[in-house]
């Protein structure tokens, strides 16, 4: 396979310089039903009316669209989360604050699409909340399905969530709001980023 990567004559800094901020990814990963998904959408919103631009990847979009061809299998997630990272590599290129949203439970595969970025430019947000609240909220009715068996390879059931050991942001959705959460992650962004 002939390898055609060209260089852009347009580089990330300028792209950034004109856009008035830096580009960076925010990676929102936790449980089915802790927030993930509530939480990137206001935030996307915050960032939106400072004038950010900003792109938000969710989990379930991305799978209905982009990998409709992926099962839930460990390949499959791995893959899953590769093409996210993937995507959310040539945004944060283009000069654009891009938050993700995927459950994406397995160290190593945020650690994969941690080495895409540049230092600073990676921001891992555990969306922390017990499975047992995320089984009281559960929007989508998955957990009585995982749990009777009728959906198989379902994480925190039947599958792993291996717990980010040192993320940048942890919200605890179990005790904090959605604004404070929100308010939590744009205090870090402000302090350390913008």
């Amino acid at each position: 396979m002939i390898d055609h990567n060209h260089e852009h004559s347009l580089s990330k800094t300028k792209r950034q310089e004109l856009k008035g901020h830096k580009s960076l990814v925010i990676w929102l990963t936790g449980l089915s039903g802790a927030g993930k998904s509530t939480i990137a959408k206001y935030l996307e919103e915050k960032l939106f009316s400072q004038h950010v631009h900003t792109f938000l990847l969710d989990g379930d979009v991305v799978r209905n669209r982009l990998n409709q061809d992926l099962g839930f299998s460990a390949e499959d997630r791995h893959e899953n989360i590769r093409r996210i990272a993937e995507c959310a590599r040539l945004f944060t290129d283009a000069g654009l604050v891009t938050i993700t949203a995927t459950i994406s439970p397995y160290k190593q595969d945020r650690e994969l699409a941690r080495s895409l970025f540049d230092q600073g430019d990676f921001i891992e947000v555990y969306v922390k909340c017990s499975l047992e609240e995320c089984e009281k909220r559960d929007p989508k009715g998955l957990y009585p399905k995982a749990r009777s068996g009728e959906i198989e390879e379902f994480t925190g059931i039947s599958q792993p969530y291996e717990e980010p050991e040192e993320p940048e942001i942890i919200v605890d959705t179990t005790e904090q709001s959605v604004d404070e959460s929100v308010n939590q992650i744009l205090h870090y962004i402000e302090q350390n980023l913008f």
